[in-house]
């Protein structure tokens, strides 16, 4: 099971996007306070959260908590200051794809900390970065594809459940 953490996350569609594609992948959601929304039952089913109850997440009241929690795990942290691709990297089960808030990014100090597992996704024009909730989505389908697809549905059943009529 992949592990995707957010720090600070501050735009709730974004997390709410990386949110359900946690429980589709059967990642668990790490969230590193503070938060730039209301994560209350109430405010998760005001905003359509249908996914969260197949949420398995955990939050962290700072990036101290997290970074002291989680030693001697295999971490990576996504950022446009590193010098690795994300695909050039080989993932585990259990691993850990980090990113920072949308606005700022994984504080400097962290990204030198574990500058040789740091990820980029390629990106030109001179623009600054892609939307959080694409870039988790990137990362972590490119780590499951590593991982063969561990224990996703690889075969479609759609047209078990249809008849086929070709005109």
């Amino acid at each position: 099971m992949l592990n995707i953490v957010l720090i600070e996350p501050e735009i709730p569609q974004n997390t709410g996007n990386i949110s359900r594609t946690c429980a589709v992948i059967g990642a668990r959601l790490h969230l590193i306070k503070p938060l730039g929304f209301d994560i209350s039952d109430k405010a998760v089913k005001r905003a359509g959260l249908d996914y969260w109850d197949k949420l398995d997440i955990t939050i962290y009241e700072n990036l101290n908590e997290f970074v002291d929690k989680t030693i001697g795990k295999n971490i990576y942290l996504a950022t446009t200051k590193a010098k690795n691709i994300y695909s050039d990297v080989t993932y585990k089960d259990e691993d850990y794809l980090v990113f920072g808030p949308e606005t700022r990014g994984i504080p400097e100090s962290y990204i030198l900390d574990n500058f040789d597992n740091s990820i980029r996704i390629p990106m030109g024009y001179s623009l600054r970065s892609l939307n959080l909730s694409n870039s988790v989505a990137i990362i972590a389908y490119e780590a499951m594809k590593q991982l063969d697809f561990l224990n996703l549905e690889q075969t479609s059943t759609y047209f078990d459940k249809k008849e086929i009529k070709w005109i």
